[in-house]
């Protein structure tokens, strides 16, 4: 195997080494984020998603994916989605002739087909796991920075926090981190009866 793994250390019917991750429970959508869904529009919360390496760059944040789509759970299909949408990032063995297939993509080659074209090294996507697995927002506070760089936010932020012994507030959330108040948002007013 590519990744140095003796015979003894490599499980039966290996094909490779994959980076997986499941997709969030609740991810944000929508200005600012703050639109709260279950899952992502291709892929039900839990989905298990394989991250073969980058072989083109899909923007920032972004990672190509391959998956059992929401609509149809028996095909593997390939999309770009959000690392922010993702968690319990790990490394995983692959053993599917059909993710394999899927994971190539367009590089398959059917006279090969128990073979990546691109594969991970097992140490290579532990390492890019356990950065992911720390990812965490950054915090900004009446639109500063907070000053102190170890302080930050899951992702997703949540809608109070406590800091210096005082209540913070979720304004927005987004490609550049979690955006708090000293001011709580307004509450809706509703007539009585």
């Amino acid at each position: 195997m590519a990744d140095g793994l003796t015979g003894e250390e490599t499980p039966d019917g290996l094909l490779g080494w994959c980076l997986v991750a499941n997709v969030a429970r609740e991810t944000s959508h929508g200005e600012s984020g703050l639109d709260i869904q279950h899952g992502t529009k291709h892929f039900r919360a839990g989905t298990l998603l394989w991250l073969p390496p980058v072989r083109w760059d899909p923007g920032y944040g972004r990672w190509h994916a391959v998956g059992r789509h929401r609509g149809n759970s028996r095909r593997y299909v390939n999309m770009v989605v959000d690392v922010g949408d993702l968690e319990n990032f790990r490394v995983k063995g692959v053993y599917s002739e059909a993710l394999v297939r899927s994971l190539n993509g367009h590089e398959h080659d059917p006279a090969a087909p128990r073979t990546l074209q691109n594969p991970w090294t097992r140490e290579r996507a532990q390492d890019l796991a356990d950065i992911w697995s720390g990812h965490r927002e950054y915090l900004f506070i009446e639109g500063h920075r907070c000053a102190d760089p170890q302080i930050s936010v899951p992702n997703p932020p949540p809608a109070e926090i406590q800091l210096d012994g005082e209540t913070l507030h979720l304004v927005s959330h987004g490609t550049w981190g979690a955006h708090y108040s000293h001011t709580p948002p307004p509450t809706k007013w509703t007539p009585e009866p």
